[in-house]
């Protein structure tokens, strides 16, 4: 079944070169302009509240994930690693892995899993293909690297019980799944295509996972939204009027689907591309997990 952009609303219509990483973090939506270095937020679901900057950066912003315990801080993919992020704008880095890359990289999406680690992926500027990976946070601040030989690493999304993970390699038209130990963070095995995709599909690219367990991914370059079944079946297809969402994100408490997209790449863009796109639902979604480390 695919529902037409009737429905689909503009919430903010920010002319974002970039809008990415989409969470809900206590009652708000939070998300970056990844090009720029900035950190939004939007307390109005309705869009009758202009979005607030919390963060601008002077390196490329990825994604960001709370830090539990501490309600003005966050944990960010952000340039060549990761680091703390604090109300200033000030960060502290835990490492910056991409800078000891071949070619010049940058991080790009990543997310917080259950058990309170940091998953984010990277990328090379030019696209080099193999040269982006996907790293682990751990709460005691340890950056290690789980996968390589990734193009675009993007979306990590988890099931609600941290059992599995699914990482879109987005240049490579794929939706990995990967077993993840709840207590160590080790994935178990090799991780399994869930679903590869055709040029005419779009790319996959940011990902959220609902309340019955379901995937939601945003389909760059076809201006598309998709909802899987856990088995790999295709459930529903909906248009959006932007040709490059970035990102999904579902609220906790309201049948509501946030999708930023970007003008990025798009010849003529309209006032949806670099946007927040709200869009009604029949299902719901959980709030951003906590990075449990700080200093």
């Amino acid at each position: 079944m695919t529902t037409t952009a009737a429905s689909v609303a503009v919430l903010v219509d920010g002319g974002y070169e970039l809008a990415e990483g989409g969470r809900w973090v206590d009652g708000r939506y939070v998300y970056v302009d990844i090009l720029s270095g900035r950190l939004f937020e939007l307390h109005d679901g309705t869009g009758l509240a202009a979005p607030r900057q919390l963060a601008a950066l002077d390196v490329p912003l990825g994604a960001v994930a709370p830090v539990a315990g501490r309600p003005d801080a966050w944990i960010a993919a952000a340039g060549t690693g990761i680091a703390l992020l604090t109300a200033d704008g000030a960060l502290e880095w835990l490492d910056r892995p991409e800078d000891r890359t071949p070619v010049p990289s940058r991080m790009n999406d990543g997310v917080a899993d259950p058990a309170g680690r940091f998953w984010a992926g990277s990328m090379a500027y030019d696209g080099t293909h193999g040269a982006g990976s996907l790293y682990r946070t751990d709460p005691d601040g340890t950056v290690v690297r789980v996968l390589d030989g990734l193009t675009i690493a993007n979306g990590p999304a988890f099931t609600a019980d941290g059992t599995t993970m699914y990482l879109a390699d987005t240049a490579a038209g794929t939706i990995l799944r990967c077993r993840v130990d709840p207590v160590s963070g080790d994935l178990s095995g090799g991780p399994d295509t869930f679903a590869r995709l055709g040029d005419e599909d779009g790319s996959p690219d940011g990902m959220t996972v609902d309340d019955e367990d379901c995937l939601w991914v945003a389909m760059w370059g076809a201006g598309t939204v998709r909802r899987y079944h856990p088995d790999g079946r295709l459930l529903h297809t909906l248009t959006v009027p932007a040709p490059h969402p970035t990102s999904v994100c579902l609220r906790p408490d309201d049948n509501s689907l946030f999708v930023t997209t970007a003008r990025y790449g798009v010849t003529n863009p309209t006032a949806a591309s670099g946007a927040v796109l709200g869009i009604p639902v029949p299902v719901r979604g959980a709030a951003a997990c906590s990075w449990r480390g700080g200093r």
